[in-house]
């Protein structure tokens, strides 16, 4: 599975990006997909994350009510759409496919996932 992030760039802070996440390969294999952001000296952070399926969703505390994750199954892509954009949010984005089922607290663990896109840079000013 490659997954190919993009559609970062520079935001003023209480603006708006939109992520995508293409994927290609054995697709039919991921159950989960995920964000996950990581800025200079920090770990990976968990975002939000789907369920390829049933389309369920789950959110970090941080981003919820600003940013919506949704996917087109046709299009075998994942979004982001990030609004009110804060200067924290400023990292670099990674988009992850899972090859389980994962509820609960699994759906943030990285280690969970098991493929990633390259990542792609969101920079938020003030």
């Amino acid at each position: 599975v490659q997954l190919q992030a993009s559609g970062g760039g520079l935001v003023q802070a209480g603006g708006s990006l939109s992520l995508s996440c293409a994927a290609s390969g054995r697709t039919y294999t991921t159950y989960a997909r995920g964000w996950f952001r990581q800025a200079p000296g920090k770990e990976r952070e968990f975002v939000a994350s789907i369920g390829w399926s049933l389309g369920n969703t789950y959110y970090a505390d941080s981003v919820k009510g600003r940013f919506t994750i949704s996917r087109d199954s046709a299009k075998n892509t994942m979004y982001l759409q990030m609004n009110s954009l804060k200067q924290e949010d400023t990292a670099v984005y990674y988009c992850g496919a899972s090859n389980k089922y994962l509820s609960g607290s699994d759906r943030s663990d990285f280690l969970k996932y098991d493929y990633w896109g390259q990542g792609t840079q969101v920079t938020v000013s003030s």
